[in-house]
């Protein structure tokens, strides 16, 4: 394992307390220099005048010594609204039952809110590590100076601060004036708690709304209720890029209910404010009402020639040919695969898929004297009012944006559109307007995670060893801009010698967007899947043809966004692999019509490998019955609970998308509508155990959400071949006939 860089904390000038005695409490935020460490990532945006990126106001402790602290980024059920303030509450040394968490609104003082990525701890652990520190810090330096001793005789827990020789004690709540008026503990003077001392993090805490969402109160954006408030629906084109070519909007205003129907052209292209035709009403059943008699025409435009099949066979076509992009080219691909003692060409596929998030999207917005007022589940806040401000010429500043919980979020309610729509739709409106989707709008006006393929060929030597790797692969994209880009650094492209990585892309007019684990969830079911084949082709076990591929002591250089930088640490993920072989007993012997299968990946900071067991019926029915997970997301778990419970979802979030999902393009348009023809996974398919370890490593503490998704589907293919001697190379698996043609 590769040494870490040394801890960097933020400078005097980096960091600044603004303290101040307000309604009695103290109030605590900081300044964040833009240098910071590329291990210490800066949480902050706003630029003040000495070019310090400012974070400010999150953590407030009341007289009465309750203790507020604001949960910046978008809880979206990854349980960062329970996580982030505990990293807080462990270093400030007090109870969880005394914390309150609120959910902070876009603003600039808490600094950078975009919630993605598995980011979120990752660029806020060490940051919210030092405030709680500092925070514990001051009214233990106020405490000393109350009772006229040295700081170092006094020590914080519980709320409160002691005084080891005479026992005295002062609870937080009675120091905050006091600390208030002394100078701000910074460097050396603020000391962290050693990991071995945590008493919070690493153990089971309950969602801070959990209560609230089993007790049915109003939390997410479906729920909520402005006084004055209408009700709106938009519908736009079912070919992407269409436009409203004309419409009795006449017949929708004499409807009951119906207090506005009209055309909004849209602008920005199809990311920000598709055209449609709005219906404003007294209620969301009168909107929905009138959308069910809206007689519209549209203007279909160049989309409409856009089909699945037609995408196919150009895929097919250009594999033919080499690559519009050449990403890594290293010695000689067609010399090696003629040398090869065995060789593969495998060709794999997969279809668009939709985000499918159980709460349709939806916003309100209200537009008042030149001001938008926006409530909304969104991932990017920011980019929100940007883009709203870009499509209605509101400036930035005249947007306020409240960040409600999202029920799923998946990378789908990292765009924008939605938003804007009601936006567009408020400002037309003198009253504030909520806008909800439908399921069917949901589902053919996603930006959905793209179709590609991949033209696969490699070979093995009489040793087993993989001499060559050639991968093609063929994406879409708009504008030219692919969906997903292959790196030329991504695994398996520094481990083999000769090697080709190329890429193509089709034009398409069908929006796409981040789907959970971006480009990581397709391109591991792609090359652990195809290392499969090559480990069969050389009769090789799976578990030591990948550690021997991987190799003893490698460490490639930075591998780009999916790595962050990093760089591929192998003794890593060597490690995460050869314990869940450990944890799973793989290779052992198993019954006719049943196999494991194994797969790992490197993905958002996080190492990950996963052993699948399935079994596999006479009639091809497949059963997932167990999986074995072990993850290295760096130095600490924050929550144990909320941990354990990502890595679950990822797995069967991967599985439900591997095994059922997949959507269908005809005339420029998605045919699915619901879930009655889009299928997720039910709790009779889901797997039926999930083991879940964790190892902890010397790196930065990572997210969860994205890192444990990307393995399950190439574990499960795998393991489906060794039970059926069937290899799946087009997902969803259920597209593929599983009945066994040899023992694998």
């Amino acid at each position: 394992m590769s040494t870490p860089a040394p801890r960097k904390w933020l400078s005097r000038r980096g960091f600044i307390a603004a303290v101040a005695v307000a309604g009695g409490g103290l109030a605590i935020g900081w300044a964040v220099n833009r240098r910071a460490s590329s291990r210490h990532p800066a949480p902050a945006a706003a630029l003040d005048a000495q070019g310090r990126l400012q974070l400010d106001a999150l953590l407030r402790i009341a007289p009465d010594g309750r203790v507020t602290i604001v949960s910046k980024q978008s809880e979206i059920g990854q349980g960062i609204k329970t996580a982030l303030p505990m990293v807080i509450a462990e270093e400030l040394e007090v109870a969880w039952k005394d914390v309150v968490v609120e959910q902070g609104d876009l603003d600039a003082r808490y600094g950078k809110q975009f919630t993605g990525a598995s980011m979120s701890v990752r660029h806020n652990y060490d940051a919210f590590r030092r405030l709680g520190a500092t925070a514990r810090t001051m009214l233990v330096d106020a405490a000393a100076a109350t009772w006229g001793v040295a700081a170092s005789e006094c020590q914080a827990a519980s709320g409160a601060v002691q005084h080891r020789s005479s026992g005295r004690s002062l609870a937080y709540g009675a120091l905050v004036a006091k600390a208030a008026t002394l100078p701000v503990p910074t460097g050396r003077a603020v000391k962290l708690k050693k990991p071995e001392d945590f008493v919070l993090l690493g153990t089971r805490v309950p969602g801070v709304d959990n209560h609230a969402i089993v007790t049915g109160a109003p939390l997410f954006g479906i729920d909520m209720r402005v006084p004055g408030m209408l009700h709106a629906v938009y519908v736009k084109c079912p070919v992407f890029g269409g436009k409203v070519a004309s419409a009795d909007l006449d017949k929708v205003r004499r409807l009951a209910g119906v207090r506005h129907a009209f055309v909004v052209p849209g602008s920005g292209g199809l990311m920000s404010l598709m055209p449609g035709v709005a219906i404003v009403a007294d209620s969301t059943w009168a909107a929905i009402s009138a959308r069910r008699q809206l007689d519209v025409t549209w203007d279909e435009g160049p989309g409409a020639q856009t089909s699945w099949r037609a995408i196919a066979a150009q895929a097919a076509a250009l594999a033919q040919r080499p690559g519009a992009t050449m990403l890594r080219r290293d010695g000689d691909v067609d010399k090696a695969l003629g040398e090869a003692a065995k060789t593969v060409d495998a060709w794999y596929a997969y279809p668009f898929i939709g985000h499918a998030a159980l709460e349709p999207l939806n916003c309100t917005a209200h537009f008042s004297q030149g001001t938008m007022e926006i409530w909304a589940g969104t991932q990017t806040p920011d980019w929100a009012r940007d883009h709203v401000s870009s499509a209605l010429s509101i400036p930035p500043g005249n947007i306020r944006l409240h960040i409600l919980r999202s029920g799923g979020g998946f990378g789908r309610r990292l765009s924008s559109d939605f938003i804007v729509e009601a936006a567009a739709i408020a400002q037309r409106v003198e009253a504030p307007v909520k806008l909800l989707w439908s399921r069917e709008d949901d589902m053919q006006h996603d930006h959905y995670r793209g179709g590609g393929f991949h033209r696969l060929r490699g070979g093995v030597s009489g040793q087993g060893r993989v001499t060559a790797w050639h991968d093609h692969y063929i994406t879409v994209g708009h504008r030219g801009h692919p969906n997903a880009a292959l790196s030329g650094d991504e695994f398996p492209g520094r481990w083999v010698e000769n090697c080709t990585l190329e890429q193509s892309m089709i034009e398409c007019a069908v929006p796409t967007g981040a789907w959970r684990a971006p480009g990581a969830n397709v391109q591991a079911w792609v090359v652990q899947s195809f290392i499969d084949e090559l480990a069969a082709a050389a009769g090789r076990d799976p578990l030591a043809f990948r550690l021997a591929l991987l190799g003893e002591k490698r460490e490639m250089r930075p591998a780009g966004f999916l790595s962050r930088g990093e760089g591929y640490q192998v003794a890593r993920m060597r490690r995460v692999l050869q314990a869940v072989a450990e944890k799973s007993q793989w290779g052992r012997t198993m019954p006719a019509g049943q196999g494991q299968g194994i797969a790992f990946h490197a993905s958002y900071g996080g190492y990950v490998a996963q052993v699948a067991e399935v079994s596999v019926s006479g009639s091809g029915r497949l059963s997932v019955d167990r999986v074995v997970c072990v993850c290295d997301v760096g130095e600490q778990i924050v929550n144990l609970s909320g941990a354990e419970s990502q890595v679950q979802g990822a797995i069967l979030d991967g599985l439900s998308a591997a095994w059922f999902q997949g959507l269908d393009i005809e005339r420029g348009r998605v045919v699915q509508s619901n879930f009655h023809d889009y299928p997720l996974l039910r709790i009779g398919d889901a797997a039926r155990a999930i083991e879940v370890h964790f190892l902890k490593s010397d790196n930065p503490t990572s997210g969860l959400g994205e890192p444990p998704l990307p393995p399950i589907a190439p574990a499960v293919c795998n393991a489906i071949y060794r039970a059926t001697g069937v290899r799946v190379r087009e997902l969803p698996i259920a597209r593929t006939p599983l009945r066994a043609t040899s023992a694998a």
